[in-house]
């Protein structure tokens, strides 16, 4: 029977911290099922899952603070199970531009909980200098059956001109535009 673990990695950039990570995960007869890095600042960051059978997680689990330690990096692991999707009918992408404010991700975020929709993917960007910082906030939204897609679209257009943002919606999956 497989096993899965979320191994969440954090410290100071440098070259390798992947490479060892990855190693550690082979050597113990683990198979690296998803990951994702990036860098926030100068610090280096990793989210994987691992999958295998109980005794190579176990390994892993074990091994993982000495290299941690070594790395001088901060994990957190956690015993997952498989992901099942729950069946969405459409996805949409939408991208918000504009100046950057204090509070939108929240306003976003908020709006889309009441709405009780699922969030697939979230990446927000902010860029330029103090004097003139520009935003960028991209959402993969999955879709159940029940909502009315134009509807939510021309909410979101709301919300964003409500944010003084420009706002792009791209229907995903075959969902043509009316």
């Amino acid at each position: 029977m497989t096993h899965f673990l979320v191994v969440t990695a954090m410290g100071t950039d440098r070259p390798g911290l992947v490479s060892r990570l990855a190693r550690l995960a082979s050597d113990c007869d683990c198979d690296i099922v998803d990951s994702r890095m990036a860098i926030f600042g100068n610090e280096f960051t990793l989210i994987m899952m691992i999958s295998g059978v109980w005794s190579a997680i176990t390994k892993i689990e074990s091994l993982l603070p000495n290299l941690s330690v070594e790395l001088e990096l901060m994990t957190i692991m956690k015993r997952t199970s498989k992901h099942t999707p729950k069946n969405y009918i459409s996805r949409i992408e939408v991208t918000f531009n504009g100046q950057d404010q204090r509070g939108t991700m929240q306003k976003i975020t908020e709006f889309l909980a009441a709405q009780s929709l699922d969030l697939a993917a979230v990446r927000s960007h902010a860029d330029g200098n103090e004097t003139s910082l520009t935003q960028s906030v991209f959402l993969a939204i999955n879709i159940p059956e029940d909502i009315d897609l134009q509807k939510l679209e021309h909410n979101i257009h709301s919300l964003a001109a409500n944010l003084s943002l420009q706002c792009s919606i791209k229907r995903m999956q075959g969902i043509a535009a009316p």
